[in-house]
C-alpha cells in the first residue's frame, strides 16, 4: 500500500502553532485556563459578552477562590452588577470547580484605558447623534445622481459624518 499524502500539504492548525502562546500569555495575565479568554462568548452568554470582557484573576493570600475583573463601560455597569453572581456560577462550571469566589466590575470608556481599548459593541456604544435635517439633504443632493442604492447610502452617510464634523468644528471657531 502507498504512504497516504498528507491533506495539509505541509500547513499546521493554527492552535497547533499558537496554543502555547495563547496559554503563556493568559497565565501572565492570571487566567490558568486561557479558555475564559478565548471562548468568553460561550462562557458569559452572548448578552454579558456583548458589554464586557474579563481583564484578570486574582487569587488573594486568605481567601478560597479566585477574583475575576470583568471590565464593562460606565453605563452598563449597573447592568453587569447585577450579573455578577451567574456570570460567577456560568465561569465556575468552565473551569469544572469553584475556582471564583467573586466577580469584581472595573469601569472604562468605550475606547479608554490600555485594556479598555476592546470594541464594545452593542446599542448606543458606538453611536453618534443623527445629524441635522439640513444636513441629510445637502448629503442627499450631492449623492442624489450615484444610480447604485447601496454605493448611494453609504456615499450619503460618509458625507453627513464630514458634513457634522465640518459644521461643529466651523460653531467652535
Amino acid at each position: 500500500m502507498p504512504p497516504r499524502s498528507s491533506t495539509t500539504r505541509g500547513f499546521k492548525r493554527t492552535d497547533a502553532l499558537l496554543g502555547d502562546r495563547i496559554r503563556k500569555a493568559g497565565e501572565t495575565r492570571g487566567f490558568a485556563v486561557s479558555r475564559v479568554l478565548t471562548h468568553w462568548e460561550e462562557i458569559a452568554g452572548p448578552d454579558i459578552a456583548r458589554i464586557a470582557r474579563p481583564v484578570d484573576v486574582k487569587y488573594g493570600r486568605d481567601a478560597f477562590g479566585a477574583t475575576l475583573t470583568v471590565l464593562t463601560t460606565g453605563s452598563m455597569a449597573p447592568i453587569m452588577e447585577m450579573q455578577k453572581d451567574r456570570l460567577r456560577e456560568r465561569v465556575n462550571a468552565a473551569y469544572g470547580y469553584n475556582a471564583i469566589s467573586k466577580v469584581r466590575i472595573t469601569q472604562t470608556a468605550p475606547t479608554g484605558f490600555a485594556d479598555g481599548q476592546t470594541p464594545f459593541t452593542g446599542p448606543g456604544a458606538d453611536g453618534p447623534d443623527t445629524p441635522a435635517p439640513e444636513v441629510e439633504r445637502k448629503a442627499a443632493q450631492v449623492t442624489a445622481q450615484v444610480r447604485d442604492e447601496g454605493l448611494r447610502a453609504a456615499l450619503e452617510r460618509l458625507g453627513q459624518g464630514v458634513l457634522s464634523k465640518s459644521e461643529k468644528s466651523e460653531r467652535g471657531r
